[in-house]
């Protein structure tokens, strides 16, 4: 049975799966989002991703669904303190920017739809490259102090704001960034490792990662054209439907077949391997957590990890 790691610079313990929940209100109603649930925590799982803006995308949504439908489900449950919760500012359709007023006031619409008193992480959810660092900074340690938030996170953040932000926060003695969440999977490595991994690995940050299967490609289910139609995330699935693409995923279902794995084990067991903390990953359906909650304790091989690293060497 897979142990829980403790996420670096906190004293939060997780299972290193998280839990997107960017399908709750969207191709997950309330019954189906809260089985889904139920089913996580049976499986060992604690941690929970959400935002404020989750699922704007959707024609008729608000994007305040997927912490309300969370907020349902720990009252029903009262098993508040059995998870560790994570949602974010600042993404929203409705206000994309990190306005320090805007923030203090979203902290508490969060709370309210979250049905608890306060988040275990707290993340700027995507830098408007314009409000001073500083400010933000100033901003997320206030929550902090107030008990809304237990730690703060980054997510979507440039190296250089991000490094700006650590700065801020070890000069001024104000709660630093314990975690980030970037794009990061077998086809999508370019940017984080270059980018944002040594950062990461210098801090000793968290490492939660967003796409973590490639919006469904990795999980192999997507081998031919036919099969992105009528995909709910068939549009995102098609920038990764290429020759080098389908290389990764051939090299992928031919390790799982050797483990007698699902690829999508695979591919968070990569991940895993590469020393991110935990994946994001979502479930529409309980059936589908088998194989994500499958990944830590999948063993990767040296020479299974270089294979993989070099199918996918056209996405670094």
């Amino acid at each position: 049975m897979t142990q829980q790691v403790q996420i670096p610079g906190t004293d939060l313990t997780i299972f290193p799966i998280n839990l997107g929940t960017n399908t709750f209100g969207w191709t997950a109603d309330e019954a189906r989002s809260h089985a889904v649930l139920d089913a996580f925590v049976a499986a060992g799982g604690n941690f929970l991703d959400t935002a404020e803006s989750y699922p704007a995308w959707v024609p008729g949504n608000t994007g305040r669904e997927s912490e309300t439908i969370i907020g349902t489900w720990l009252a029903a449950r009262d098993n508040r303190d059995q998870v560790v919760i994570a949602t974010k500012v600042g993404d929203h359709p409705d206000h994309t920017t990190q306005d320090p007023e805007y923030i203090r006031t979203a902290i508490d619409a969060s709370l309210e739809r979250l049905q608890t008193d306060h988040v275990d992480l707290y993340y700027a959810h995507r830098d408007d490259e314009v409000t001073p660092i500083a400010e933000v900074a100033r901003v997320f340690d206030e929550i902090v102090s107030a008990g809304k938030a237990r730690y703060v996170a980054v997510s979507n953040y440039s190296k250089d704001r991000l490094a700006e932000w650590l700065a801020v926060a070890k000069r001024e003695n104000l709660a630093k960034p314990v975690a980030i969440q970037p794009q990061y999977s077998l086809v999508s490595r370019r940017d984080y490792e270059v980018e944002l991994q040594p950062l990461a690995q210098e801090h000793h940050l968290g490492v939660f990662t967003y796409f973590s299967l490639a919006a469904g490609f990795l999980t192999g289910k997507y081998r031919t054209e036919a099969d992105l139609e009528g995909a709910s995330r068939g549009g995102m699935v098609k920038g990764y439907f290429n020759a080098d693409g389908l290389k990764v995923v051939d090299e992928l279902v031919a390790v799982a077949e050797a483990h007698d794995a699902a690829p999508a084990s695979v591919a968070l067991a990569w991940l895993l391997a590469k020393g991110v903390s935990a994946p994001i990953v979502s479930a529409r359906a309980p059936e589908q957590l088998d194989a994500l909650m499958a990944a830590p304790d999948l063993e990767l091989s040296p020479e299974e990890i270089v294979r993989l690293d070099q199918a996918s060497a056209p996405f670094a």
